[in-house]
């Protein structure tokens, strides 16, 4: 079992930053895939961003040069610095975690971007 609370959420404007983190705990696996999703009112949850344990990332294409994933195996820590934010970024933003037992979510973070 694996465990994640992200924190980091808030009010912000447009064009401002925040940092969301992601504290994992519990069977982690050293090989794994680690994400952040978003699900904004109304729409289904997209994956916005993925880093596997050994670094390699993807983005969502509307995130690209804003968004930044990055992790710290030593701490077990997720991070997305998430820059120049646009109203719609506002979300709850997901971490979540593949490893070989299984798929985990944690519990969300709002982020609300105001114009």
């Amino acid at each position: 079992q694996v465990q994640l609370v992200e924190s980091g959420g808030g009010l912000v404007q447009a064009g401002g930053s925040l940092r969301l983190s992601c504290a994992a705990s519990g069977s982690i696996g050293s090989i794994n895939t680690m994400a952040w999703y978003r699900q904004a009112p109304g729409k289904q949850r997209e994956l916005v961003a993925t880093i596997t344990s050994g670094g390699s990332t993807n983005y969502l294409d509307s995130v690209k040069g804003r968004f930044a994933i990055s992790r710290d195996n030593a701490k077990n820590t997720l991070y997305l610095q998430i820059d120049s934010l646009k109203p719609e970024d506002t979300a709850v933003y997901y971490c979540n975690i593949r490893n070989i037992w299984g798929e985990y979510w944690g519990q969300g973070t709002q982020v609300t971007v105001s114009s």
